[in-house]
């Protein structure tokens, strides 16, 4: 544990210093798991009737309970261990994807309670579809009470309305869904773009450090890129930052359109592209989706491999000629599939591209990143709502 003495509530009124010392608490809780009241009054500085007085109020505010003791040699309250009452209520994530809709309900510590998936084919009618992914919700959180719901979608999020802006292939069922469950449960309901929240897990798998500066360049069935900035995720004037599908960058010597990246990087490295490469290169690739690139990854060849590195390595440069991150993380299924070999492929050519020093590294969350930053977005969302008890 690393303790760290706080004054919290300086020049404030009893009130404001209650609040403040209220929320600094649940954090440590948070953060650093069950704890004593001794503890906290270390880790806070605060004294120790102000402690008592804080555990008090946190208890009959239901968001604390007492989960064990400290040792049993040691009795009475000093050795009560105390803990965030993670079952008070649960949160939803949602992955949304043109032919699939996934679930995750977890509790208010993001602990997953459970999960679910959907299929849905190409000529899905969007009505049925839009009442199979609530029911999905439903019955994933199985009468449990959700307090929050974030979906992660392909496509722009006006940062004006909210809204989702699709385009070209994308389906306008996505936005009409989020609509729906926002209608039917009544609860707050959080929407971003899907390769946001995968760099919303990852930051957070990764610490979470105030300075965290990379980019994840999202490789799969879509291709595209979320920018953390000095600890803070950038979406951009429009929404649009990251939309690297659309760098001006294919095979075809063609341009992409406002409403078409297949002749952009997207048609250069999405999964398409990436079965066509597989095949010319005389490996299996049946099909053209992301699972199908993928095995092609995980089976390619070095010839492969370097031809495909050399391709994302180009679109890794241009993003490092403007941001310059130090950090490019691979994702989506192609970039985990590849691992620390893609990675190092990919550092490899753009050391030759670039003369920004650049360390590209494979994805920490390679198994359901959008559902986990969903998951994420929603936790501390409802964390921030709940964790300021009424003084």
């Amino acid at each position: 544990m690393t303790v760290t003495r706080a004054q919290p509530g300086l020049n404030a009124s009893p009130r404001t210093a209650r609040a403040i010392n209220d929320r600094l608490a649940l954090r440590l809780l948070q953060q650093e798991g069950p704890l004593t009241a001794a503890q906290l009054k270390e880790l806070t500085g605060m004294s120790r009737p102000s402690v008592a007085d804080l555990v008090e109020r946190l208890q009959d505010s239901g968001l604390i309970e007492v989960v064990g003791e400290s040792g049993a040699a040691r009795r009475g309250p000093n050795a009560r261990v105390y803990g965030i009452v993670a079952h008070r209520t649960h949160v939803a994530g949602l992955d949304v994807r043109i032919d699939s809709i996934g679930v995750e309900i977890a509790d208010l510590l993001g602990r997953t309670q459970a999960r679910a998936d959907l299929a849905v084919p190409a000529d899905a009618d969007p009505a049925r579809t839009i009442e199979a992914g609530v029911g999905l919700l439903l019955g994933a959180a199985a009468g449990k009470p959700l307090h929050t719901v974030a979906f992660g979608a392909p496509g722009l999020i006006n940062p004006v309305t909210g809204r989702l802006s699709t385009h070209g292939e994308l389906p306008g069922w996505h936005g009409d869904l989020v609509d729906e469950v926002r209608n039917r449960l009544g609860v707050p309901v959080l929407l971003e773009n899907e390769v946001n929240l995968a760099a919303i897990a990852e930051q957070r798998e990764r610490g979470g450090a105030a300075g965290d500066t990379f980019v994840l360049l999202w490789i799969g069935g879509g291709v595209g890129a979320a920018l953390v900035l000095e600890g803070r995720l950038r979406r951009g004037n429009s929404g649009g930052a990251g939309e690297v599908g659309f760098l001006p960058i294919s095979a075809s010597g063609r341009l992409p359109t406002s409403t078409n990246c297949d002749d952009g990087f997207h048609g250069l490295v999405g999964s398409r592209g990436v079965c066509e490469l597989a095949r010319a290169h005389g490996l299996s690739a049946p099909g053209s989706d992301a699972a199908a690139a993928a095995a092609a990854v995980r089976s390619g060849t070095p010839a492969f491999l370097d031809e495909l590195a050399a391709r994302i390595a180009v679109g890794a440069a241009a993003v490092c000629a403007v941001l310059d991150p130090g950090q490019v993380v691979l994702a989506g299924e192609v970039g985990s599939a590849g691992g620390p070999d893609l990675a190092e492929r990919v550092s490899a050519r753009l050391s030759r591209l670039s003369p920004l020093r650049t360390e590209v590294r494979p994805t920490a969350v390679p198994a359901g990143p959008i559902l986990r930053g969903a998951v994420i977005t929603a936790m501390d969302s409802a964390q921030e709502t709940l964790f300021t008890p009424a003084a």
